[in-house]
């Protein structure tokens, strides 16, 4: 996103932040199923997106402002949550159809993917040796990340020609953590394009009885810096609200990221291991990134059946195949509607 641009529809006065909540009295997934809206939304941020003709809106419970396709702002009514319902006034739904009808600028997409192999180099990861065919292996997490980073790379490259798609690291290197989100923070993309980071890593555990895939993303608690206060010129004192608002937006998408690729590995794998479900934690190499991230648990070396299938280059492709398939599965959710989870 052109960050100039961003905020330049707006000066101080959007400081002046009001909410009408006595004329809150329209369902809004009730309105959206007459006026063929489609409503996406995250109960835990409590901040959705009203999605129609090719532009969307995305709106926070509370707030009376609100983001028209990502690069400008408009005052409207505050959208109020009570009893796990969206209500909205007239003002807010005749403010979104007027915005919903205007002609559609140019689309967002992804313009990146970057793919991270954990580990690497001096620092194997995960590890642990079992006796394979009379012979003892040792079974490394720096190793099984680089073989499904490279597979998914391949795969990605033949299917988005037009899209970047970056390893971290393409061969047994170490890179730190600090190195590892200064290569993502780094990458250059068009006007309206999105960069998504997602982080491979495999698990283990003094239990050997645990098992299983599991995809992470940052905890909405977390509050980290996504603008850049310099292109902000004098308008400064709107950086935390706009921060913050940004930030909602990454942990949105980036939870919708991990829904899809949950969904793709159980649809590969998820015969052979369990899926152990979407968290949330703050990690280092993921909530430094500026940008929608995700980091995935392949499975435990600890547990000796899962290790083995670890180190099957045949499990391996398949899990990588379900990773594609979530990010296949965000690209076009997202170039269509800006992520959330849908209400319908």
């Amino acid at each position: 996103m052109n960050i100039k641009k961003f905020f330049s529809f707006f000066s101080l006065f959007a400081l002046v932040i009001f909410s009408t909540y006595s004329a809150n009295d329209i369902s809004l997934l009730d309105n959206s199923k007459k006026t063929g809206v489609n409503i996406y939304w995250d109960s835990l941020s409590e901040s959705g997106m009203l999605e129609k003709n090719d532009h969307h809106l995305s709106f926070k419970s509370g707030d009376g402002l609100v983001i028209l396709d990502g690069v400008k702002m408009m005052i409207t009514d505050a959208p109020e949550l009570k009893d796990n319902t969206i209500f909205v006034s007239k003002k807010f739904i005749d403010d979104s159809e007027t915005f919903f009808s205007q002609k559609s600028e140019l689309p967002f997409k992804v313009g990146a993917i970057l793919i991270d192999a954990g580990h690497g180099g001096k620092d194997p990861g995960a590890l642990k040796t079992y006796k394979i065919n009379g012979k003892n292996v040792t079974i490394r997490e720096k190793d099984i990340t680089l073989r499904v980073a490279k597979m998914l790379g391949e795969k990605l490259r033949s299917a988005y020609p037009n899209k970047q798609i970056i390893l971290t690291r393409d061969n047994d290197v170490f890179l730190s953590l600090g190195e590892r989100t200064d290569i993502a923070n780094g990458v250059k993309v068009g006007e309206n394009e999105a960069v998504l980071f997602i982080s491979v890593h495999v698990n283990s555990s003094l239990n050997k009885n645990s098992s299983g895939y599991e995809v992470w993303y940052l905890s909405p608690g977390y509050r980290r810096t996504v603008l850049d206060k310099s292109s902000m010129e004098d308008d400064t004192s709107l950086f935390p609200i706009l921060n913050s608002m940004m930030e909602e937006e990454y942990t949105t998408e980036s939870i919708m990221i991990a829904k899809f690729i949950m969904d793709g590995l159980q649809g590969q794998i998820g015969k052979e291991s369990s899926a152990r479900g979407i968290k949330a934690e703050e990690w280092f190499v993921v909530k430094n990134s500026n940008m929608p991230s995700v980091l995935i648990e392949l499975g435990f070396v600890s547990n000796e059946k899962e290790a083995l299938l670890l180190n099957d280059d045949k499990y391996l492709k398949k899990a990588t195949l379900g990773i594609y398939n979530g990010i296949a599965a965000f690209i076009t959710h997202f170039e269509r509607s800006q992520g959330f989870t849908s209400l319908r």
